[in-house]
């Protein structure tokens, strides 16, 4: 809900009256000194040098030192394997003058490692086995550089380009004799050997009115990787850019630090919300990834040979201004292997409640509880189903977070009961910067633990936000975190019931008077500085809302959670959006690879705000809106306080059906979405993915980003054209064949598809080869929907077996994790469907049976006979369409969760 203007904040926004990104807020890679003054440093011979002699290894790790022969001081190289593929490289001085920062809380746990062994050794370096197949580390010692090796192929390399750089923590020469400052001085072998020339912005930099103090002197860290044989590389979100990243040979790097930032403006590297410095590089022959874990601002640089003669080769560069070097090398092989890698070292895509992947209605603001029960009624009114309703930060007594206006929202039980009575839910926002006021509990609690963060005196940071002044809670603190996720229970946050679930917006931190309208660097959380922690922040102000939802329930109810910031390791908290669009077409088109990004990093669960925060939509882009929403992971509606209302009856008889149409086709596949969502969970795989993803040799998709698969089996190409009257398609696969949804027309693989297209048309294919599970009786709420039928959609390919899964639980609770659940395979080959247990040892049961199977690509059979577990036979009614080649079962019966056999003769 970015940059609101309440009255009281008019004054700040005055600069913010056109609507477009205000880019003087935000720096440029020339003015964050120390962006600028790695880049100044060019590709060359690097002045480390690999000490051979102090190599230490024992079974799971190899230890080095590494000198830079300019300045003579050390370098301690650490070296893993870990478990399934991935080789972990640590970077940090050998005797720092104090610690340096290194994040916590996003590994899941200490990876596992494996043994290294030496394979030879000499003057010029060491060469050590990865244990599989033929994968070795070589580490040369003059100058320092690791290549990792297959066989014969350089898989990546790291300072190929002599550009690693860490800049150790020194004293400064200019400060006052300090019997202290001198004794640490001669402790520090350094300063006699060089006398580096203090340049702008080492000790302090200024950006617009804000001074950053840096008591710590420069503490940069910077290496680059080169990727033989790869032209694609892929990550690092959150940009409003393409899905493929472009070289910034001839721009800014791309900029990884959480802001809020108003009204971004689209195909730029600029920071927004979220950052996760993960990239992953795919070619024909491979896919890897780089996991670099720190939480600071970072600068990423990437450029490429492409176009040259030579081997394609993609060079990137990591830039960050504090902490140390530490970087997971995922190799892969496969893209899918890559997700599961990531996912071992962060976890996986939390596994949200089946509610949530409904549709959610949201405004800055629903007014007060007439609005949130007129608006209800409207769904109703309209026949348009949903799940949630939210309320923005005026539902709040003066923007202070936990509590309810006591006009407008003044019996929010009664409120929250009559959407319960209607099996539909609430989302209120609860912002992390909180209202200085000494008549205010949440700020008085906090204040008294001393739990804020900390300015550079000392003293409780105060900064400018909704409320005016504000203090922010430090959630770097476990301590902070559980007292935050006490306050979600019932008896503390009045007014709650377990149908209120939870929103965090602004925790980049958002500052509206602090530098590019964030934290001042120099603020202090304990013993570190903001600059250490700036990109963790949000991700720990999740982590404390997620907590305090699951434990309001005694620990039993899965939480339901909308952050704006997030890192590396958000997945397993709940959900992303992309910030605050525009109502324009390039908006809608950019949430594709947005979404796209995030879910090759992990982050699944990821939508854009449908018709645009800022700004009015055309009917027309607003329709086309809710059907690409309607097919991507998190399905929200939302505006700015500022715009005309745009409930989804107002734009006429003819646009309330179209949109209706897309929301209902969102609910019928909602099983096939909650068991993509479980294996999300499970294996850490994408739910929305790259076309690339499944079909990785396939050149023709590795820049693919107005088309993507959901799951394996459903390829969607939305409409996002203004005026479209068609669409080109490129359906993958030699061998595949697919078939329009809605038509069940057959299109074989392998070509570009021109689709001629209406304002109800939204192009979606299912692959020859699949089953998708559907529940078609559409209802006010997907918990309405519980114990409904299934229809089976069995799309054949005569090349190979159809099958596909379905995944029952109770759809909220963490019970699942109890094996109460069914899973199943879904099976067709030699003419028969079966229906058999994936988990034999879980227990759950549904009253939903199967009542129709519908068969695409099929012929027509002499009779089909139904075989059920306890041995009965019996023959069904169907109906056969030979124009199109489909068969409809009608009338099967089966319970949903028994094992079954369907014969066709």
């Amino acid at each position: 809900t970015a940059s609101k203007c309440d009255c009281t904040l008019k004054l700040m926004f005055l600069s913010f009256g056109t609507w477009a990104v205000d880019k003087g807020n935000f720096k440029t890679c020339e003015q964050s000194a120390f962006c600028k003054r790695q880049r100044a440093l060019k590709p060359g011979e690097s002045p480390y040098r690999a000490l051979l002699e102090t190599m230490e290894l024992t079974n799971t790790r190899l230890t080095l030192q590494l000198i830079n022969d300019n300045n003579k001081v050390r370098l301690l190289l650490e070296l893993y394997r870990l478990q399934g593929n991935i080789t972990r490289v640590k970077i940090n001085e050998l005797k720092p003058l104090k610690p340096r920062y290194e994040v916590p809380d996003v590994l899941i746990r200490e990876p596992t490692t494996e043994p290294l062994s030496v394979l030879s050794q000499d003057e010029n370096g060491v060469v050590l086995s990865l244990g599989v197949e033929s994968q070795r580390v070589i580490i040369s010692a003059r100058p320092f550089r690791l290549d990792i090796m297959e066989g014969s192929d350089v898989l990546m390399s790291l300072n190929s380009r002599g550009l690693l750089a860490f800049e150790h923590l020194r004293m400064r020469k200019d400060t006052q004799a300090d019997p202290e400052a001198e004794k640490k001085e001669e402790a520090d072998p350094t300063t006699k050997e060089e006398e580096e020339k203090v340049e702008d912005g080492m000790w302090e930099e200024t950006f617009k009115s804000h001074t950053d103090s840096k008591p710590n002197g420069p503490s940069a860290v910077s290496l680059d990787f080169s990727l033989p044989g790869v032209e694609h590389v892929y990550g690092i979100p959150e940009h409003a850019d393409t899905l493929r990243l472009k070289t910034t040979d001839n721009g800014d790097p791309y900029r990884l630090y959480n802001l809020d930032v108003f009204q971004y403006e689209l195909y730029n590297p600029m920071a927004l919300y979220g950052s996760v410095p993960v990239m992953v590089a795919h070619s024909a022959q491979r896919t890897t990834g780089i996991f670099w874990l720190n939480a600071a601002e970072t600068w990423v640089d990437i450029s490429s040979n492409t176009g040259s003669s030579e081997t394609p080769q993609t060079d990137v560069r990591w830039i960050s201004e504090s902490g140390i070097i530490d970087i997971f090398i995922m190799l892969g092989p496969t893209p899918k292997d890559v997700f599961s890698q990531y996912a071992s070292l962060t976890g996986t895509q939390s596994f949200p409640p089946l509610a949530s992947l409904g549709y959610h209605q949201c405004r800055w603001n629903y007014n007060d509880q007439e609005d949130v029960k007129s608006v209800d009624a409207g769904f109703d009114e309209h026949d348009i189903p949903y799940d949630f309703i939210w309320l923005d930060i005026e539902h709040t007594d003066g923007k202070r977070y936990f509590t309810w206006d006591p006009h407008k929202f003044a019996t929010p039980k009664e409120m929250l009961q009559g959407l319960m009575d209607k099996k539909r839910k609430m989302v209120a926002i609860v912002d992390p910067h909180i209202k200085v006021d000494g008549n205010y509990k949440i700020h008085n609690e906090i204040r008294s633990r001393g739990f804020y963060v900390k300015n550079k005196d000392g003293g409780d940071y105060e900064g400018w936000c909704w409320p005016g002044s504000a203090s922010y809670p430090d959630f770097t603190r476990a301590d902070m975190r559980a007292w935050w996720a006490s306050m979600f229970a019932y008896d503390q946050y009045e007014g709650t019931m377990e149908n209120l679930y939870t929103w965090n917006d602004m925790n980049e931190p958002s500052v509206f008077n602090g530098p590019e309208v964030t934290m001042h660097k120099d603020a202090t959380h304990g013993a570190w500085e903001h600059r250490d922690i700036h990109n963790l922040y949000g991700l720990y102000v999740q982590m404390a809302t997620a907590e305090g939802l699951i434990q309001r329930s005694g620990g039993v109810e899965r939480p339901f959670v909308l952050t704006r910031a997030f890192f590396a390791g958000s997945q397993r908290l709940g959900a992303v959006w992309t910030g605050d669009n525009a109502a324009e077409w390039g908006h809608l088109k950019i949430s594709i690879p947005m979404c796209l990004s995030m879910g090759l990093v992990g982050i699944s669960f990821c939508g854009a705000d449908i018709g645009g925060f800022f700004k009015s939509p055309s009917t027309e882009l607003l329709v086309r809106w809710y059907q690409a929403g309607a097919y991507q992971p998190f399905y929200r509606a939302h505006a700015h306080v500022d715009t005309p209302r745009r409930e989804p009856w107002l734009f006429g008889p003819e646009n309330t059906a179209l949109i209706r149409e897309a929301v209902r086709q969102r609910y019928t596949l909602l099983p096939y979405w909650y068991q993509l969502f479980y294996r999300a969970h499970v294996t850490g795989e994408p739910v929305m993915r790259p076309l690339w993803v499944e079909y990785p040799q396939d050149l023709a998709t590795f820049a693919l980003e107005d088309e993507y698969l959901i799951g394996r089996d459903l390829l969607v190409h939305p409409v996002v054209e203004e005026g479209a009257r068609g669409v080109t398609a490129y359906l993958p696969g030699k061998d595949e064949v697919w078939f329009d949804v809605h038509t069940f027309q057959k299109h074989n693989g392998a070509q570009n598809l021109y689709i001629p297209v209406t304002m109800s048309s939204i192009p979606v294919f299912q692959r020859g080869g699949s089953i998708i599970p559907r529940k078609l009786r559409v209802r006010r709420s997907s918990t309405c929907m519980e114990h409904d039928p299934y229809t089976l959609y069995v799309a054949l390919n005569l090349q190979r077996t159809a099958d596909g899964e379905l995944y029952i639980d109770d759809g909220h609770t963490f019970n699942y994790e109890k094996k109460e659940f069914i899973y199943r395979k879904l099976t067709f080959a030699n003419k028969v469907l079966s229906s058999v247990n994936l988990a034999p040892d879980a227990k759950f049961t549904t009253d939903s049976w199967i009542e129709r199977i519908i068969v695409l690509g099929a012929s027509k059979p002499s009779k089909v006979t139904l075989k059920t577990a306890d041995g009965q036979e019996k023959q069904l009614e169907f109906d056969f369409d030979a124009s199109m080649s489909v068969l409809t079962v009608r009338k099967p019966g089966m319970n949903a969760g028994a094992d079954w056999t369907m014969t066709f003769q």
